[in-house]
């Protein structure tokens, strides 16, 4: 599965500093209106049901907020590049988190959401690459590196 089968521009956001739990609800809102997500409300409860359990920043200034649910029927992203610090995203290593991908599966999608979770994390370990895209001039700069891998 390549990150375009999941991960449109219209869903790669660049958003102001802001609070992680307004940071969550937009990106939510951005899952909800693709045709994987059939209930926005559920989406919402268990993103956040998720994250009472425990912070999902993974450190180097990621947060990679995930939920698979009954009422998601297809693996779907989203992503933002963040211009401050998300406030309260607590990190693991304590870093600011300024990029955010919530990835949302169907409850019986395990192992592609895992492929996803995986995707992700080794992509974003290149260092050059998530410095240029924290370095991304707007959304469709952001896209573009993410996909490709190539560094503009």
């Amino acid at each position: 599965m390549n990150l375009s089968d999941v991960l449109s521009l219209d869903r790669v956001s660049v958003l102001p500093s802001m609070d992680k739990a307004d940071a969550l609800k937009t990106l939510v809102a951005q899952l909800s209106q693709t045709p994987q997500v059939q209930d926005h409300q559920a989406l919402e409860e268990g993103i956040f049901h998720r994250e009472s359990l425990m912070s999902t920043g993974i450190g180097m200034g990621i947060g990679v907020p995930h939920v698979r649910l009954p009422s998601v029927n297809g693996p779907v992203m989203a992503a933002a590049l963040c211009q401050g610090p998300v406030l309260r995203y607590e990190s693991l290593d304590g870093e600011d988190v300024r990029l955010i991908f919530m990835i949302a599966a169907g409850k019986d999608q395990h192992a592609e959401h895992l492929q996803l979770l995986s995707s992700i994390s080794s992509r974003l370990r290149d260092q050059g690459l998530r410095e240029a895209l924290l370095d991304a001039s707007n959304a469709e700069a952001f896209y573009h590196m993410l996909i490709t891998g190539e560094l503009s």
